[in-house]
This record gives C-alpha cells, sequence and structure tokens, in this order.
C-alpha cells in the first residue's frame, strides 16, 4: 500500500480548507441571490398579475415562465427580448406602459416576430436579460434600442421613435420610398433635390469628389474627429451638426452649407447611418429593389448633358455646382453661379479677367482647383474658351429676346 505523504503545513491545513469551504459557500449564495434578483422575474411576476385582473386565473396558466428565446437562423440573432416584453402578441394591453404593452398589429403582419426577431428593428443586445444590458447602455455595445427614449435623448424635431427607421433602411435602402419611414423618406428626396451624388458615391455610383458614402454607416465612433462637436458626441449628432454647417467640423471641407433645418439634418443623418452591409437573405426582402439604378428619364438627362455643347462643362465635373443653362446643363447641387455669364460675372465680383481669375483663383475655388478639379495649362486655355462660348450664346439668346433661367448677371 503506497504511504501517503505528510502534509509539510499540518497546522494551517484545516484553517485553509475551511476558509475555502467558506468562500464557496459565500459565493454559492451570491450567484443564487443575484439569479433571484434579475429584472425579468419582476416583470414576469407583475405581467402574471395584470393577466390574472384582467383576463382571470385561467389565463395565467398559459403565460410562459422563465427566459425565453427567439432564434432566428436567417438573421442569425438569438433575441430574448420576450422575457419581458411578454405581452408582444396578447390583446387587451395596448395602452399598458412598457413592458407590458401589446405590440401594434400593422408591422407584425409584414414582420412576423418568428421570423425576424426583435433587435433586427428595434435594435439592442438580444440575449441579454437585464433592462440595462438589453436595451444595449452599455460600454462597446453599438446598437443600442432606438426607443422613444433615445430620439427624446436627441431633441428630434419629429417622432421621437424614428430612430427605428434607420433599421428599417438597412434593408429597404433601395427602395424610393418605404411605407411608414417619413424621415427615411424625407432624407431620400433631400438626396436627389440637393444633388449628393454629384460629389459623392452612393450605393456605388456618383461623383468622386467627395468620400464615398455607401457604406458610412459602418464607420466606427472611434473614427469621429469630436474635438470641434460640442454636447453629445456620438456619430449621429456629429452627422446632424455636420449636415447644418460643415465647415464647422470640418474647416477645410468643400461642402457647401445647404442651411438645412434640423428636421432635415436628423433625417439625412439617420439616412447615412443606416447605410451598412447587412447580410439579409433574399427571403427577407423579397419583390424589393435590389440595386439603386438610375431610373430612363435620369439616365437620358445625364446622357443629353454629356453628349450636348455643354459636356465639357459636365465631363471635367464642374456641373457639380455650376449650371451653364445656356447649353440645358442642370448642376444637381446649384451651388454655385450660372457659369453662362462667368466672363462677365468674374470681371464685376472679383475685379479681374476671366484669365487671370483661373492662373490665380481665390476663395472656394483655389481650393475646387487645386483638390478635386485640378487643370493643366492647356485645360485652363479650353475652359476660358468654353467659357467665351457659353457667353457668347448668352449674349446671342438675349438679342433674340430669350430669358436665360438661372444666369447671373
Amino acid at each position: 500500500m503506497e504511504q501517503r505523504t505528510r502534509s509539510p503545513y499540518p497546522r494551517i491545513d484545516r484553517p485553509v480548507l475551511a476558509a475555502v469551504g467558506i468562500l464557496l459557500v459565500i459565493s454559492t449564495a451570491l450567484f443564487m441571490w443575484k439569479q433571484r434578483n434579475h429584472d425579468w422575474r419582476y416583470y414576469q411576476y407583475r405581467f402574471a398579475q395584470m393577466v390574472g385582473e384582467q383576463f382571470g386565473a385561467d389565463k395565467v396558466a398559459t403565460v410562459p415562465a422563465g427566459i425565453q428565446q427567439i432564434w432566428v437562423s436567417g438573421l442569425r440573432r438569438a433575441d430574448r427580448c420576450t422575457t419581458c416584453h411578454q405581452a408582444v402578441s396578447w390583446k387587451g394591453f395596448e395602452q399598458a406602459e412598457h413592458p407590458y404593452r401589446t405590440h401594434p398589429e400593422g408591422p407584425l403582419k409584414t414582420h412576423p416576430i418568428e421570423k425576424f426577431g426583435c433587435t433586427s428593428c428595434h435594435g439592442g443586445q438580444g440575449w441579454a436579460i437585464d433592462t440595462e444590458d438589453a436595451h444595449g447602455q452599455v460600454a462597446h455595445w453599438e446598437e443600442p434600442l432606438l426607443s422613444r427614449t433615445l430620439g427624446e435623448e436627441y431633441t428630434l424635431a419629429t417622432s421621437k421613435t424614428a430612430l427605428m427607421q434607420m433599421n428599417c433602411n438597412t434593408c429597404h435602402r433601395y427602395d424610393r420610398e418605404t411605407a411608414g419611414a417619413e424621415a427615411i423618406n424625407l432624407a431620400k428626396r433631400l438626396v436627389q433635390e440637393k444633388g449628393c451624388r454629384a460629389c459623392h458615391v452612393i450605393n456605388n455610383r456618383g461623383g468622386t469628389i467627395g468620400p464615398d458614402l455607401t457604406l458610412v454607416g459602418e464607420k466606427a465612433p472611434e473614427q469621429y474627429d469630436f474635438s470641434r462637436l460640442f454636447g453629445q458626441r456620438t456619430a449621429f449628432a456629429w452627422h446632424v451638426a455636420h449636415f447644418k454647417d460643415p465647415r464647422a467640423l470640418v474647416t477645410d471641407t468643400v461642402m457647401p452649407n445647404f442651411h438645412l433645418s434640423t428636421e432635415q439634418a436628423q433625417a439625412l443623418s439617420m439616412l447615412v447611418l443606416s447605410w451598412r452591409r447587412a447580410e439579409v437573405p433574399a427571403e427577407y426582402v423579397s419583390g424589393a429593389p435590389r440595386g439603386d439604378p438610375q431610373t430612363p428619364e435620369e439616365r437620358k438627362a445625364e446622357e443629353d448633358m454629356r453628349t450636348g455643347p455643354g459636356g465639357w462643362f459636365v465631363q471635367t465635373g464642374c456641373f457639380v455646382c455650376h449650371s451653364i443653362s445656356v447649353f440645358n446643363v442642370k448642376s444637381p447641387a446649384q451651388i454655385g453661379p450660372d457659369l453662362s455669364t462667368a466672363v462677365d460675372d468674374v470681371q464685376k465680383r472679383f475685379g479681374v479677367t476671366l484669365d487671370a481669375f483661373l492662373a490665380n483663383p481665390t476663395g472656394t475655388m483655389s481650393v475646387v482647383l487645386s483638390r478635386q478639379i485640378i487643370l493643366t495649362p492647356a485645360q485652363k486655355e479650353i475652359a476660358i474658351q468654353k467659357l467665351r462660348e457659353a457667353f457668347a450664346e448668352y449674349q446671342r439668346q438675349q438679342a433674340a429676346g430669350g430669358a436665360v433661367a438661372g444666369a447671373v448677371h
């Protein structure tokens, strides 16, 4: 028989073992106490009371107990939201406070919870079972609950629940208009009206003067420069401030100030933050557009400008900011003066000839011609020739009694 080795510390063995045993008992008790104090236990207890008060004891027996989970294999999401929000599909709690309120019926008809889960639309941390964690108000979690509370914190100009439309547009980004997404629809109209694609690539088409915005929603908060931003330092707050006054945040930007309202700036911020990759199976977006191509009318209008007498201005990118109305070239942004009268306008505004101004530009044009549209000396000569041709056509139309829309006198 093997002889047992004696402990080198016989006097402290028993105290150490006793201490370890006590620690195990304490840790077990703490674990059990913590498990008993999860938020969901109280919410389930209270909801069962409410069901009993309204429908009787028989109905209480049908209320599920314990942690509930919805596994959405198509989206690879595990949502435990219904652990607390048990009234989602119950009738009769439409006016109750959260988390005891019935979910509006309309969205669930097209987005059944079994197929879409909760967080794909609402945001939040689906597998959490305590309120703060589940609502995503924790460090390093970038998908907070897009709730009314968050909308109130951002003082949204319209519906305080509009932030959820960002997740709607993750799937519906190529829709020209999405039912129920008024803020996103407004932003999409503004993208067309303000000519954002003249400078930015959006959905894989557009200009290259500004950064590609196709996936700008994936930009991490750590990549933003918040040094010139006052108040909340979040990606959403940054975009709102940038849309309202670009140079207040980026001093050397050539992006113009469109003098947007707060509602418009917030809507555009929601839209750009929704532009991110989304691995959504085709069955989830059945019938929805799978791309954002130009309409036949848009293609024809662009081709007419590119091949017409003002085609040079289109090819070089001058039309991004400037219309040349005598040649039927319409700027998508329309933030600079009409170049039909540039020969005369430069002399009046800057006191120099067109030739001298292009040789030594000032103001915004000095930035544009040094960073965005870089012309060689030979190309500048062509520019002067084209601008003189435009002014000659302007004078001819004026002599013939025609008005040139948008031309600066």
